[in-house]
């Protein structure tokens, strides 16, 4: 189960999807997600889900590392739609027994709910497969570079951001290593301890490998690669404010 978790993980590629500017994939995403809410029927839903098809033909990811990702969130995918299926008011139920009763709108929710919940995580993971941890740093010190004006530690923010993203997959490589040893020894301790030993080993390592290239934050800085939009850039956003706008227009018309 643990190596099912591929958040934070990076597939490195040369698609049209890994060049994009990190800061489109990031407005991307936002404009994905407030689609996503907005949609209300299955026109809606569907349009959603040939969006995310597409995402994933060009980026050349491939649909099986997505769906991969979902497994650990099966049970809460499946509970939520439970709930949404049994405790969804309606004036005629098809079955009642208690306080739990079934309509045909409480499963419609529960199917959009549960549709929601899956576009919505293989969307905002297809970023990190295609953005590197660094250029995701870039970029989102880059859209929020404004609230420097009022003090607000951007760079700070961002990197510690980018350092939790990236350790996620080696936590979790430590955590099913020292698992395995576990077994291995036939011991049945907690494993939060030595896992805790572990992190705190690598965020050592980590401090003292920035001390030693002098990293003071990031006033003064300047960047190796510097950030620019190119003409795929601007095709990208137009294409998701159209997909947005399309959603919203259906949402009116109730499909």
């Amino acid at each position: 189960m643990l190596k099912d978790i591929t958040l934070g993980q990076y597939f490195p590629g040369n698609s049209i999807a890994h060049k994009l500017d990190p800061r489109t994939k990031i407005l991307l995403v936002t404009l994905y997600i407030i689609a996503l809410f907005s949609a209300k029927g299955w026109m809606g839903y569907a349009v959603m889900a040939v969006t995310l098809a597409a995402c994933v033909k060009v980026s050349h990811v491939g649909l099986r590392a997505l769906v991969r990702g979902l497994k650990p969130l099966v049970f809460i995918i499946a509970f939520t739609g439970i709930l949404n299926m049994f405790f969804t008011p309606d004036t005629h139920y098809l079955w009642e027994w208690g306080i739990l009763r079934v309509s045909v709108k409480g499963i419609e929710n529960a199917l959009f709910m549960v549709i929601r919940i899956m576009l919505l995580v293989m969307g905002t993971f297809l970023m990190t497969y295609t953005t590197s941890p660094i250029r995701l740093t870039d970029g989102l010190e880059s859209l929020l570079n404004p609230l420097k004006k009022i003090h607000v530690p951007v760079h700070e923010l961002a990197m510690m951001m980018a350092i939790a993203l990236r350790f996620i997959p080696t936590l979790i490589e430590e955590t099913d290593k020292i698992m395995s040893a576990q077994k291995a020894r036939g011991a049945d301790f907690d494993i939060l301890v030595p896992l805790f030993i572990s992190a705190f080993r690598r965020a050592d390592e980590l401090a003292t490998a920035m001390e030693c290239r002098c990293y003071h934050g990031g006033e003064g800085r300047t960047k190796l690669h510097v950030l620019k939009y190119q003409r795929r850039d601007y095709v990208a956003l137009a294409g998701g404010a159209v997909i947005l706008v399309l959603v919203v227009v259906l949402r009116r018309l109730g499909a």
